[in-house]
């Protein structure tokens, strides 16, 4: 289905990627990676499409990925590439479309910027009820929906309305539960929920707030013959109007449809008579939302928040299962082009455990982030686990892996995580680390090591020499160290 709805941009992307690529007339003129008016003419006349279709494809091209804008130029998108081969990098490029439905159509006119976004930030939550509901659910409900989620925002954002004071009502007695007939507005307000996920810390507290409140204004009662002193009002601060009731759902109709027709343009719903229904592809991708949530809020070890280089150091003691549901929680927080330029950030430093870690976590990444790893593999300290990464990327078993690798490369991954073990580990692990050097024998290693340039290679050897237990290894070892130390051969 996801290669279905974006076959036409797909083939608008690679129209562009033939005729449009380096040495040829750009596609853009306005600094934006929009097509320019001949560009258009000429794409439709070649694909037999109108230019209006021929635009609308690109600028959905671009929105799911397939087309990469880099400042004035675009340029073909990852998945483009991967679009024959790799069935996840098409449903990665439909689900970056369903992210950015709201660009897909021009709102209507009219509505405040700000009135728009609370209807984006609340379209979740109708989102995911038309997923619970599995079928086809009316317009108006979705309203009463909406200006409920609405209303809830605006709430956590403690926005008083400004206007008349309502006319006081008596309270109910002591003990006694509000009538449910009357309006929300006069059984207090509702608590707030989240739409894909828990409540907010907000939310929180304006619950706490509203339960605080409810305890001070409903004291125990008084004798019939105390008379009460009446309480005075809340003071209500300059502010927009807030609308209620009829006319709040009113005013939201509009945005609503809008954002039902947004939805369906890029094939998360179907939409019509009065009523909405998620496509099977819809359905899936609100699962998606909610799964990726689920994930991030049951991080193992509580390192989320932080930055790549803290997660990773925080994942060092984790067993290899444990440390990979670390690295998913972590990633399902971030967007996936940010947290890969974080963790090869992260690798770029000193720590050599810290470089391999960071890798691990990047084949949790998988294949968006090939573009980013083959980017480095001309930087001498990334290049042997951007070949290991990218080799177990196009399907190598990860134990014949190594042997893309040439001696040196080989040799200079061998020093490089010598040094994460006599950093981090015990002495036993890095005598035991000789066994995995591909030289047959320790002489052999030792000029080779020398050769490779390695920057830590007269820690690696000192601390190889003090381990292991065979006096005359590790008189040999020392040596070479300190040829490496003076320059000596």
């Amino acid at each position: 289905m996801a290669r279905t709805r974006l076959a036409g941009a797909a083939r608008v992307a690679r129209w562009a990627d033939a005729a449009l690529g380096p040495g040829r007339a750009g596609a853009a003129g306005d600094g934006k990676a929009t097509l320019s008016a001949a560009t258009a003419e000429r794409a439709a006349a070649e694909l037999g499409l109108s230019a209006a279709q021929v635009r609308a494809e690109w600028d959905t091209a671009r929105l799911a990925g397939l087309v990469e804008v880099h400042g004035d130029n675009a340029r073909p998108g990852w998945r483009l590439r991967a679009w024959d081969r790799d069935d996840s990098a098409v449903l990665r490029g439909w689900v970056a479309l369903f992210d950015a439905w709201s660009l897909a159509c021009p709102e209507p006119e009219g509505h405040e910027a700000a009135a728009v976004a609370e209807v984006v930030s609340a379209m979740p939550q109708v989102l995911s009820f038309l997923q619970l509901s599995a079928g086809p659910v009316p317009e108006d409900q979705l309203l009463d929906l909406l200006h409920q989620r609405v209303t809830e925002l605006r709430t956590e954002r403690c926005e008083v309305p400004y206007g008349p004071e309502p006319a006081p009502r008596a309270a109910a007695p002591y003990g006694v539960e509000p009538d449910p007939a009357l309006p929300a507005s006069e059984r207090g307000p509702a608590l707030p929920t989240a739409a894909w996920g828990p409540a907010s810390p907000a939310a929180t507290a304006t619950t706490g707030t509203a339960q605080s409140a409810t305890a001070t204004t409903n004291p125990a009662p008084a004798p019939a013959d105390v008379p009460v002193a009446p309480r005075p009002g809340p003071v209500r601060e300059a502010g927009p109007v807030a609308e209620d009731g009829a006319a709040g759902r009113a005013s939201l109709a509009p945005l609503l449809d809008w954002a039902l027709r947004a939805l369906a343009s890029v094939g998360a719903l179907t939409y019509g008579d009065g009523q909405a229904t998620l496509t099977p592809l819809g359905n899936w991708a609100v699962w998606v939302k909610l799964e990726q949530i689920c994930v991030a809020a049951q991080s193992p070890a509580g390192n989320i928040e932080q930055a790549a280089e803290d997660m990773l150091r925080g994942c060092a003691q984790l067993r290899p299962n444990a440390a990979r549901a670390e690295y998913r929680a972590w990633l399902a927080a971030r967007p996936v082009g940010s947290a890969v330029t974080e963790l090869l950030g992260a690798a770029r430093g000193e720590d050599a455990l810290l470089r391999g870690l960071a890798f691990e976590a990047l084949r949790v990444v998988g294949a968006p982030a090939e573009p980013d790893v083959r980017s480095v593999l001309d930087e001498p300290a990334l290049r042997p686990y951007a070949l290991l990464w990218l080799a177990e990327h196009d399907g190598i078993d990860p134990e014949d892996a190594h042997e893309v690798l040439t001696r040196d490369e080989a040799t200079w991954l061998w020093v490089d995580t010598a040094a994460a073990v006599a950093d981090h580990g015990e002495a036993p692990m890095l005598v035991r680390h000789l066994e995995s050097a591909v030289q047959p024998t320790v002489p052999a290693l030792l000029d080779e090591v020398r050769a490779v340039g390695h920057p830590r290679t007269v820690q690696v050897l000192v601390a190889l020499a003090a381990a292991h237990p065979d006096p005359a290894l590790a008189k040999a070892v020392r040596r070479a160290a300190f040829q490496v130390h003076t320059g000596g051969s």
